[in-house]
């Protein structure tokens, strides 16, 4: 009986020895584990903090094309009638780049175009190739509607195709990259006059130039 309790209690005494060591192993693993993880939530951290500054960068930097674009632009065309500027954004009086409900651009509106293509190809070459950045054509028109005799329904169809003709204009007869240009059309939607009078829809008709990131 002495010897069958002895049998007994090393079993027990084995049994014991090896749930310890199965909870020391599970416990290290547990402790592994959730050091990787804090290893790899503190390399996500460092990568978003790295990617959040590169782009803080990068928008400092295409601030600084942006302001040298506009800064050429209006030595070029500032003083210029029917030619202003609105906060970050280049503004052509349609009159000056095209005839009355005509998309095509008129010889006047070619050299405009050619006189930003020019600036633009300069500072084109300056901006760092990991600025992924574009010139937003928007064409807009005033809240008169069209008599839906000519090639256009309507003004927004108006509007898409005067900033196409622009975009087109720029890429096949001056050379800009296709991929840093994009043509916008919003009608009569977005005025910035929105008083109902001769001067307010003149101010409404017209082609803003943007410099921005895609």
């Amino acid at each position: 009986k002495d010897i069958a309790e002895e049998v007994q209690l090393q079993n027990l005494g084995s049994q014991l020895n090896s749930a310890l060591a199965r909870v020391a192993a599970e416990e290290l693993k547990r402790r592994r584990l959730e050091e990787a993880e804090r290893k790899r939530l503190e390399r996500e951290a460092l990568e978003l903090q790295g990617r959040t500054e590169q782009l803080s960068y990068q928008a400092k930097d295409l601030e600084k094309y942006r302001s040298e674009f506009f800064g050429r632009l209006r030595d070029v065309l500032g003083q210029q009638e029917g030619v202003r500027i609105a906060g970050d954004r280049f503004v052509f009086s349609s009159e000056v780049l095209f005839e009355t409900a005509r998309a095509d651009l008129s010889d006047e509106g070619r050299k405009e175009m050619a006189k930003v293509a020019a600036i633009l190809r300069t500072i084109s070459d300056e901006i760092p190739s990991e600025i992924d950045w574009i010139i937003r054509v928007d064409g807009h028109t005033d809240n008169v509607p069209l008599t839906g005799g000519g090639l256009y329904r309507n003004n927004w169809e108006l509007s898409q195709a005067r900033a196409l003709s622009v975009v087109v204009y720029m890429v096949e007869q001056e050379g800009i990259d296709p991929r840093r240009l994009s043509a916008n059309g919003f009608g009569e939607y977005q005025p910035i006059n929105p008083d109902d009078t001769p001067q307010a829809r003149a101010q409404n008709r017209r082609i803003e130039l943007k410099l921005t990131e895609r």
